[in-house]
């Protein structure tokens, strides 16, 4: 049997935002989660603008950490407790709509964040949650997962529960039309991440087979443009939902060994998370190349290419557009340019490998030789 779990309501396209107020679902008041960056951007403005000329109330949350710890999420849990609003309106990137979502299943006071890292059963949603992602790339709008770092072991970890997939989204490419190139390059190769990982996972499903491979349709013809064009609404608003697709791969299935390995980059050494999936992407799907090739030479037709011979070509002619759109989009993918040094290895080694609830995914085994040498291809 499979299942797929998704968002009930998605608004795409013009004039998507005017939706806000009736997927409120009638609450009188809302807490607007979002960070300082985003209003300085005035991107906040319009949402907001659309709440109080619906006469709804709102309440604005907007000292959220980027990349977050569970204690910084449990600290924005204690402050949206006592706003008492009726429902939760996310308006940032995946740290934003993670908190948001944490928030979410943690309003009764039942639990604490720490405790749902050991056991995520114990949240119960009990408000109408709203995502507005203002990155094409985390699929968080879509996802029951939420990324915190836990201090002390120097590691990410997702928190899972079908508890927090959102109620509604509204994908606007104008959300997105200023985001800084840095920004949307590695969030979008976040996206690109989570379809192929998603579509070569030991657990992928028909639905998650499906929305994986059409993200990656919208993908490879539109990352580049949509990062470095800010007038190429078109290729932005392909990427949101690209964005959105890759989420509810993950929702159906769940992503492999490049996510899995990057964690400890993130929760160590505060790379970014989708700088850090783009510094694992190529390794690992070089590394599984053997298991996974005719998934690869699969995805290689979807996109319409020709000219390959056959299925091993195929899928060396996939692998190699994506390293190149990881080097047009000039990510750093050299682990000593963050200052991680080979005296760093044994430990990351060590800690990629306690992320077995993703590297179980992977189609090819990885062992700790194998998670030290794909470490090692990034520390020259």
């Amino acid at each position: 049997m499979f299942t797929c779990r998704m968002p009930a309501t998605v608004c795409y396209g013009e004039n998507a935002m005017d939706q806000l107020p009736k997927l409120c679902k009638g609450a009188k008041t809302v807490a607007v989660f979002s960070d300082r960056g985003i209003e300085a951007s005035g991107i906040l403005r319009k949402p907001l603008e659309i709440l109080a000329n619906a006469g709804i109330a709102y309440q604005l949350l907007l000292d959220l950490p980027a990349e977050p710890t569970c204690d910084q999420a449990q600290q924005t849990a204690e402050a949206f407790r006592k706003l008492e609003a009726e429902a939760i309106v996310a308006i940032g990137g995946g740290s934003v709509m993670d908190i948001a979502k944490l928030c979410a299943i943690t309003a009764d006071g039942l639990c604490t964040v720490r405790e749902l890292i050991d056991n995520p059963a114990l949240g119960h949603k009990s408000m109408i949650t709203v995502m507005i992602p203002t990155t094409a790339g985390t699929g968080a709008e879509a996802t029951p997962n939420a990324i915190v770092a836990v201090p002390e072991k120097e590691l990410k970890v997702g928190i899972v529960s079908e508890e927090m997939i959102p109620d509604s989204v509204i994908l606007d490419g104008e959300m997105i039309r200023n985001l800084p190139s840095k920004i949307a390059a590695a969030t979008g190769v976040d996206a690109l991440c989570h379809a192929i990982e998603c579509y070569t996972s030991k657990a992928a499903t028909p639905f998650s087979d499906m929305y994986a491979l059409e993200a990656l349709k919208l993908i490879f013809p539109n990352i580049q443009s949509a990062c470095m064009d800010p007038d190429a609404l078109q290729s932005k608003n392909a990427m949101l939902l690209a964005a959105f697709y890759g989420g509810v791969a993950i929702a159906c299935s769940g992503t492999t060994a490049v996510h899995a390995l990057s964690y400890p980059l993130g929760g160590k050494y505060h790379i970014p998370h989708g700088a850090a999936n783009a510094m694992m992407l190529m390794p690992v799907m070089r590394f599984n190349l053997p298991a996974c090739s005719e998934a690869f030479a699969r995805v290689y037709d979807a996109l319409g290419e020709t000219g390959a011979a056959n299925e091993e070509e195929k899928a060396m002619r996939l692998l190699d557009r994506m390293e190149e759109i990881v080097h047009n989009l000039e990510i750093p993918v050299d682990l000593k340019s963050y200052g991680v040094t080979n005296d760093d290895l044994e430990d990351l080694v060590t800690a990629g490998m306690q992320v077995q609830r993703l590297l179980k995914n992977n189609l090819r085994p990885v062992t700790a030789d194998d998670a030290r040498s794909l470490y090692m291809q990034r520390l020259p």
